[in-house]
């Protein structure tokens, strides 16, 4: 069995792949051809903490396998990242274990390739102003991925703890060098959304993190940071006039708070939250339709995420003699 440390995966799977990626996988979650449960979810602690189990096969990948990600909220005061993952692929026709693999940078690459596809089909094609509202992980290959499929000049990245700003610096500078000068950091979110062709919110909040007056005609918002009925990123009254499209109805209607709380307010109906990512990859369902529309992508995260990028990176990684052996029988 292989293993992969964080910097092999980033050698083996470019964030550009890794967003045609996503568009493979959810066109075929959307057709009916994968099978991706909803994850299993045991809280520990009280902190808040969680570990989330997720598993899922893509036969057109040739991807089958699974993820275990721990959250702890308390783990930014202990100087250690909140979120941790593991990755484990399975042969498809045997069984066999192929590889494991560091998981919170896989789970960072594809929540980032997933916005860069939705931006890809859904935001304007001049978008040149990009808004990241929360400076950590995932916020980082939010930008990344946005800035491979548009002409992106500005990255104004927003958070309310100034001391996150040299983190998410010296983060885009290790892996996104090309980025660096396009940083802006600021605590001011007003002021950054009012300015935003496309916005990313990347946090673990249970209210919304900007005011849906200061978006503009034409905005494009992923949604990927809350993922729990209980937390809440974007405005109800921004759910409610933009387009919404979701990674997958079941899994949005089951976790995500963003949907889940206007909902529960009888502000939307469910059949306004019927449009999954898969189908507008494949031309099955419509995107954007007009220049001043408001397009809302949410994403709670699917587990063919994870394996399709696994396979991509044992592929690779058998091809170019990377990784590390394990002999589980020794």
């Amino acid at each position: 069995m292989l293993a992969l440390s964080r910097s092999d995966l980033k050698r083996l799977v470019p964030m550009p792949e890794a967003i045609e990626l996503m568009k493979v996988a959810f066109a075929e979650l959307s057709a009916g051809r994968a099978a991706s449960p909803l994850r299993t979810v045991i809280d520990v602690n009280h902190d808040p903490s969680a570990m989330l189990i997720m598993p899922a096969y893509v036969p057109a990948a040739s991807s089958l396998g699974f993820k275990v990600v721990s959250f702890f909220g308390s783990n930014p005061g202990r100087q250690l990242p909140t979120i941790h993952a593991l990755v484990c692929l399975i042969d498809h026709e045997n069984g066999v274990p192929l590889a494991i693999m560091e998981g919170g940078y896989v789970t960072a690459l594809r929540t980032g390739a997933v916005s860069g596809a939705a931006t890809d089909l859904l935001a304007r094609a001049d978008a040149k102003t990009l808004v990241v509202i929360g400076a950590g992980v995932q916020g980082v290959t939010q930008a990344a991925a946005v800035c491979a499929v548009r002409p992106i000049e500005r990255i104004i990245v927003v958070d309310s703890r100034e001391e996150a700003f040299p983190r998410y610096r010296e983060s885009i500078g290790r892996d996104w060098p090309d980025l660096l000068d396009r940083v802006e950091t600021t605590t001011d979110v007003g002021a950054a959304v009012r300015a935003a062709d496309v916005v990313c919110t990347a946090t673990t909040s249970k209210k919304p993190v900007f005011h849906d007056a200061d978006l503009r005609p034409g905005t494009h918002v992923n949604g990927v940071g809350a993922f729990t009925p209980e937390m809440q990123e974007v405005p109800p009254e921004t759910v409610v006039r933009a387009t919404v499209v979701v990674d997958a109805v079941e899994a949005a209607l089951a976790e995500a708070g963003d949907l889940i709380i206007p909902l529960r307010q009888g502000l939307i109906r469910k059949s306004d939250i019927s449009c999954e990512l898969g189908a507008v990859a494949t031309a099955s369902a419509p995107g954007r339709t007009t220049a001043e529309e408001i397009t809302f992508f949410k994403s709670v995260g699917n587990a063919v995420q994870d394996v399709v990028v696994a396979r991509r990176a044992v592929d690779r990684a058998r091809e170019f003699g990377i990784g590390t052996g394990i002999e589980l029988g020794a």
